[in-house]
């Protein structure tokens, strides 16, 4: 049974300013809690129907019913277990290897999507600015589908940053010489931008090297962001 207390402090957490407050964020679904579980992540509580408590009788688990799951849940159709976990912020550093620059990256999916292909490519760190969509909005965390857990992400401002950087800095731009000639070493920064505007032009002078994705005989005018920064993952870890 879970109180109305409860209920109300949970469907909060839909919000950033309530996740802040309590400094909780949601994880939903078998996937990512099994992933959860195996992370270094601070669980407060866990929620599970009838259906799979089994698999989790190892845990301290509070049992719910699927009508209040359906009340606190975020997504459309809940999936049977959900938890409060305790919001921890990595601190900003430099890093040797793949380092990805996120300015202004707005869409949860595209976020949480990106944090999943770093994930695949063995990406460790990804730094936003601070205008990026919140990495612990339950879209993100979903669409990562548990990769959050091991790909540190960090906010900090970009051009104070990138001042400091002491690899290459590339980045992925229109306008840019073709991705298909380029070698890359295997330390550098990869910067990727707003869905809508690209790169803010003061970080664009920072950088060493502007780079696009060939375009062939289609006629979009761009690519998704989290494709194209799986295609530039792809190109410079083969």
């Amino acid at each position: 049974m879970i109180s109305k207390k409860s209920i109300k402090i949970i469907k909060s957490l839909h919000f950033k300013k309530y996740r802040d407050k309590h400094n909780l964020f949601l994880v939903e679904g078998e996937k990512c809690i099994d992933e959860l579980i195996k992370s270094n992540y601070e669980i407060q509580s866990i929620y599970c129907t009838k259906k799979i408590i089994h698999k989790y009788s190892s845990y301290e688990i509070n049992e719910i019913s699927e009508s209040d799951l359906a009340k606190i849940s975020s997504q459309v159709n809940p999936n049977n277990i959900l938890a409060t976990v305790k919001i921890q912020y990595n601190k900003i550093k430099f890093f040797e290897g793949i380092t990805l620059i996120l300015d202004g990256i707005n869409n949860p999916g595209n976020l949480g999507t990106i944090i999943r292909t770093c994930d695949w490519f063995g990406v460790k760190n990804i730094v936003c600015s601070q205008n990026s969509v919140d990495v612990f909005n339950s879209k993100v965390v979903q669409s990562s589908m548990g990769s959050i857990f091991r790909v540190n992400i960090f906010y900090t401002d970009l051009i104070k940053y990138l001042n400091n950087v002491t690899t290459p800095i590339y980045a992925a731009s229109l306008d840019g010489l073709n991705l298909s000639d380029q070698a890359f070493s295997s330390n550098l920064h990869l910067v990727i931008g707003n869905e809508s505007n690209g790169i803010r032009n003061e970080i664009l002078k920072l950088v060493d090297k502007k780079i696009c994705i060939d375009k062939k005989n289609g006629k979009a005018e761009s690519l998704n962001v989290s494709i194209c920064a799986s295609i530039f993952l792809y190109k410079i870890f083969s």
